[in-house]
């Protein structure tokens, strides 16, 4: 039967989801390994034992083998790799982009992922490099769509899930355009595709732009797949974005050229002098003795491999506690490109709250980008509802004054709230440090808003006099006193 998307829970757009056949069932946000049977440097069998519930594997290296065509057709493809769980197979869009042309049909590719049961199948899509013009990006997305209707006619939808490639470029409307076309054609599993181009230049600021636009076009209850992302130092972010799966070679890639994966970036092997791991690999291997190693290859992949899985469930984690937004905030601190696509997606902010869970475990002040984050906005969204009466005050010392009908109390980032409201999340869950202007500037948005929602009441904002030139600023309907203070 085709997949079944269920959500379970939410942070930011983060989901952790059950997606499953029927039979197979996996935990999202996943990895699936891409394997190439020429090339087993782990098998699917020891990735399996490893914890991994789905892989993806190319359908058109596997139809112009001498080696697996016939195996694959005879025995099947789960047979064959020896795995149990869902395996998701690449049409030979990769070898398209790569070499301009491929010998196989889109219904000729659809037909032999399903002649070798594959559970997941990919029409032949155009994957268009990002910086392509617009004139080409157009032509080649109509011709993706063309050949997704075409497939999604004569698909085996009983016993394989037809995927829905997203293209499009770097032009949102088309990726958001593209979006709305898939959702409408009554597809649930949808690959975000041609942001390789993108990771491999460290192009984040482009990616949040291209997964966000296609994000906005796509319904709610697809699954949705970030095609070639295998680095571990930006899962957090493309999972906030709404990303459920990832697929890669990169924990075989990045070994074969002696490169050592960590959650926040790789290095070469010859450059450490320790390993800061403590996987089965990294605990019975120092630097030199990995290095040294006539299995170094083997053992970087599965070193890469352990870190990325590690990854997902700190992931996942996360997503549980409600603390999503610091774990990107942390990774994203790990490379300046990263930095800016953490920004980029903070721009976004109105659209995420609507997304994002109402309550949380807590609320850690990690810097200005802090100040945008969804619980931050959705604070501001609330303050109008406050009763302010006819003369209230904003106090920042948090003590009650009287002669007046309301007494507000001041927290950073957030802004004004009532007393009544100490214990509850965000004001009562949040941990700030010493104050600073960014905060303190946000908090005074939240008097802003207060102010303007109540027109002809009275309002009088008590700070030390260092605050009053923020305070006057960013609300200046308010009156500041710092007389006593």
């Amino acid at each position: 039967m085709a997949l079944s998307f269920e959500v379970l829970e939410k942070d930011i757009a983060g989901r952790i989801g059950r997606l499953s056949d029927g039979k197979k069932t996996i935990r999202t946000p996943a990895l699936l390994p891409v394997i190439n049977p020429h090339l087993p440097l782990i098998t699917p069998r020891e990735m399996q034992e490893m914890g991994v519930q789905a892989l993806i594997t190319n359908a058109y290296i596997i139809s112009r083998s001498t080696e697996f065509r016939e195996r694959a057709l005879s025995e099947g493809l789960h047979k064959m790799l020896d795995f149990d769980g869902l395996i998701m197979t690449d049409s030979g869009s990769f070898q398209l982009s790569v070499y301009g042309e491929v010998e196989i049909s889109n219904q000729q590719t659809i037909e032999f992922q399903q002649a070798i049961g594959s559970d997941i199948i990919v029409p032949l899509d155009i994957p268009t490099h990002p910086d392509s013009d617009r004139e080409t990006v157009e032509q080649e997305l109509k011709i993706t769509l063309d050949r997704l209707r075409e497939a999604n006619g004569f698909a085996d939808h009983e016993n394989h899930t037809l995927a829905g490639p997203v293209q499009g470029g770097l032009f949102t409307d088309l990726r958001e355009y593209a979006g709305r076309e898939i959702s409408e054609m009554g597809l649930r599993f949808c690959p975000l595709g041609a942001v390789v181009p993108l990771l491999e230049s460290y192009r984040y600021k482009d990616l949040v732009r291209v997964v966000m636009a296609a994000k906005r076009g796509l319904s709610p209850g697809i699954c949705v797949h970030l095609f070639g992302a295998g680095h571990p130092s930006m899962f957090a972010l493309a999972v906030a974005m709404g990303c459920d799966l990832f697929d890669s070679a990169a924990y075989a890639l990045y070994a074969k050229d002696g490169r050592y994966m960590t959650n926040h970036g790789s290095y070469h092997l010859s450059e450490l002098s320790y390993l800061p791991c403590a996987c089965q690999v990294c605990s019975n291997h120092t630097a030199e003795s990995l290095q040294k190693s006539p299995e170094k290859e083997r053992l970087l992949a599965l070193h890469n491999l352990h870190v990325t899985l590690a990854e997902i469930n700190r992931i996942r984690q996360a997503i549980r506690d409600g603390v999503l937004w610091e774990l990107v905030d942390e990774r994203c601190r790990g490379h300046p490109q990263l930095l800016r696509g953490y920004r980029e997606l903070l721009t976004y902010g109105p659209e995420l709250m609507h997304q994002d869970r109402v309550s949380k475990r807590r609320f850690f002040y990690r810097g200005s980008e802090s100040c945008q984050r969804t619980e931050v906005l959705r604070y501001h969204a609330m303050i109008p509802r406050f009763d302010v009466g006819t003369r209230a005050l904003i106090t920042f010392d948090q003590k009650m004054h009287s002669g007046y009908d309301v007494v507000f109390f001041f927290k950073p980032p957030f802004g004004p709230y009532p007393p009544e409201l100490s214990e509850t999340f965000p004001i009562g869950q949040s941990e700030i440090p010493d104050w600073d202007e960014e905060m303190v500037r946000s908090g005074c948005i939240g008097i802003d808003i207060l102010s303007k929602a109540n027109p002809d009441a009275k309002i009088i904002v008590r700070c030390r006099s260092r605050w009053k030139a923020i305070v006057t600023s960013s609300a200046p309907l308010v009156e500041v006193d710092c007389e006593n203070l």
